[in-house]
């Protein structure tokens, strides 16, 4: 396992972690991951064939017994801390993606706000915009 991981990694990370909290990553969040990846500027020179390889490693990572407390710590250690606002950020955007916030998903975005430091507010702020952004007719 690497000793660091770069930021568009670390991204990453905290998107197939949402994804992957209810035990399995539904087709909806995969492409919302997808799509998030190719339109944010954070990802403008990634390669994007190197997806599959990252969400793989961090799948790997998760098996083991401590592996979200070690790719939380992986991800903390990366980020400054305008970055781990965009993390939660994107959680928020895979977990609204298929329309349906489950509990683990909520225990997931606190453990992650807990993780990165973040304030309250801040992820709050956050959380309402996607509703904003999600809300259906």
């Amino acid at each position: 396992m690497p000793g660091t991981i770069s930021n568009q990694q670390a991204l990453i990370y905290v998107m197939v972690m949402m994804s992957a909290v209810e035990g399995r990553i539904s087709t909806d969040e995969l492409q919302e991951i997808e799509l998030l990846i190719r339109r944010l500027p954070i990802f403008k020179n990634f390669d994007r064939a190197r997806l599959l390889t990252i969400t793989q490693e961090c799948s790997d990572i998760l098996q083991n017994e401590e592996g979200m407390t070690t790719v939380l710590g992986l991800v903390n250690n990366q980020l400054a801390p305008k970055l781990k606002e965009t993390a939660y950020a994107l959680a928020v955007e895979v977990a609204a993606s298929d329309l349906v916030v489950g509990r683990e998903e909520l225990r997931f975005l606190a453990i992650l706000r807990d993780a990165l430091g973040l304030d309250k507010l801040v992820t709050a702020a956050i959380e309402r915009s996607a509703i904003a952004r999600y809300q259906t007719i």
